[in-house]
């Protein structure tokens, strides 16, 4: 009686635990640049025009399943953690606080590796009507398409954290920092805002991070740009679209020079 009690004390803190961080992240975002400051930074905005609601809906209907995907998931993981089936250790400073970093370093670098691919794999025309359409009805998506998955899209994508779990050495705690940090880049990405500088996607060391702009031309034009952090395994192998450094640069020229389609006009 009292372990299941227990049990269902730990399923209510983990799915808590990821609606709060959804919310927080996603509603932020969206608060401060669609709503509050929408008029201010509306210059830089990507695609300058709002989407329609019916899709902020969607996106926020498909994120609610995927939050109950991976509270599923990440429930099996501390399970296996708890019976000492995974590369879990304590105390956080048991191989060094070098180690603790590194081992959060190598998390990123392991799941950029395995977004890219998995998210290529996904764009294969048999996988992509049943499993990554759903994630494509955003064309000009808004930070709660974070999480708008098909069902079996989020297994994918939340089976990054069993792979950490049991191949790397880590703290609970580091876990819980990538999985902050894959958050808020996963939302910056569909913001929908771009907020860099110009330049920065052909400097000769920034252009190896993602932007904003980047991944709104995949949702747009689908058959390009599938990288989540990096542009590494675009630039490798050459999926990048011919056109974005230099479509970075026209969006972030428009914002300097104040170039705008008025709110109002947008939503007409």
């Amino acid at each position: 009686m009292i372990s299941s009690i227990a049990n269902s004390l730990e399923s209510l803190k983990v799915l808590f635990n990821l609606v709060s961080r959804y919310l927080l992240f996603t509603g932020s975002f969206y608060l401060f640049f669609y709503v509050w400051k929408n008029k201010k930074y509306w210059m830089a905005k990507i695609q300058q025009r709002y989407p329609e609601r019916k899709y902020i809906f969607n996106e926020i209907k498909h994120s609610a399943i995927t939050i109950l995907i991976f509270g599923l998931i990440v429930l099996m993981v501390i399970w296996a953690g708890k019976k000492g089936l995974t590369q879990a250790y304590e105390p956080i400073n048991k191989y060094g606080y070098f180690y603790y970093f590194f081992s959060i370093l190598l998390m990123i670098v392991l799941h950029d590796t395995y977004f890219y691919w998995t998210h290529r794999a996904m764009h294969w025309k048999p996988l992509f009507k049943w499993v990554h359409k759903t994630h494509h009805l955003s064309v000009n998506p808004t930070p709660f398409a974070a999480y708008a998955f098909h069902p079996l899209e989020a297994v994918i994508e939340v089976s990054i954290i069993p792979l950490i779990a049991f191949t790397i050495p880590h703290h609970p705690s580091a876990i819980t920092i990538f999985s902050l940090y894959s958050l808020l880049l996963n939302v910056t990405g569909h913001l929908g805002y771009e907020l860099f500088p110009k330049g920065f996607a052909e400097h000769w060391l920034f252009k190896w991070h993602n932007t904003s702009t980047h991944h709104n031309m995949h949702h747009r034009l689908v058959k390009c740009n599938y990288g989540l952090y990096f542009n590494f395994w675009d630039r490798l192998m050459k999926t990048n679209h011919p056109q974005y450094e230099a479509h970075f640069n026209e969006v972030v020229e428009k914002r300097q020079q104040g170039k705008i389609v008025s709110a109002e006009a947008a939503l007409e």
